[in-house]
């Protein structure tokens, strides 16, 4: 089994929305993912030439414009497939272009069409590290949630951030469904498992379930 310290994590925030994109790799073996490449290729590849590992595929939480408007690019130009996320967020990946179009972006994004879509009890690997896959519903339909236990590391998209939880006053978006996600299949990870969120700083399930206004087990009654 390889050690879960073996795992490296740089994260890099791209598009006007500073979407935290996850360059995640192997240290032994330097094999590396993307997870949920916006855009700002360009940049994107200069990581992966600055670090100097081989990207191997390419992770998608959900299917909003900043979270993978880069992966249709990403994908032709390093030969990799898109994995994820769950089939009910094609109709997202389908409208990148017209919903950068909104904000006056024209060029630099590209629809997505995944290799692969992703649904709950999945499992991803890299360089030998597996990752649970769990089909979180609320933010978007399609939402998904990328954990590997051993190195106590999750890639949770906009479901959940520090102090916050992802909107759901977009199309097909549920407040309730998103609570029942973050409590019903994040926590039961465990406390010590850090997240990386699309946007702003790493937290921990256990300080959430503590202190984040909308779910932990004060603000629903679970304390």
């Amino acid at each position: 089994m390889p050690n879960p310290s073996d795992l490296q994590v740089s994260i890099i925030p791209v598009t006007p929305f500073q979407q935290n994109t996850t360059l995640l790799w192997s240290q032994a073996t330097k094999e590396a993912v993307f997870v949920d490449p916006g855009g700002e290729v360009p940049r994107l590849l200069g990581a992966v030439q600055h670090l100097g590992v081989k990207v191997v595929a390419i992770w998608l939480t959900h299917g909003h414009l900043d979270h993978a408007g880069g992966a249709q690019e990403l994908s032709r130009t390093l030969g990799v497939d898109i994995i994820g996320p769950h089939e009910d967020d094609q109709w997202l990946l389908d409208d990148i272009v017209a919903q950068w179009a909104k904000y006056g972006q024209t060029s630099g994004y590209e629809n997505c069409v995944p290799t692969r879509y992703l649904k709950d009890g999945d499992t991803l690997e890299l360089a030998g590290h597996q990752f649970d896959v769990v089909h979180c519903p609320g933010h978007t339909p399609g939402h998904v949630a990328i954990i590997n236990k051993d190195a106590k590391i999750a890639f949770v998209g906009d479901l959940l951030f520090k102090g916050s939880i992802g909107r759901t006053d977009f199309p097909r978006g549920n407040f309730d469904d998103l609570v029942a996600s973050i409590t019903g299949k994040l926590w039961p990870f465990g406390d010590d498992v850090h997240f990386v969120p699309g946007h702003g700083e790493i937290s921990n399930f256990g300080w959430e379930r503590k202190t984040n206004p909308y779910v932990s087990d004060l603000a629903l009654g679970r304390a």
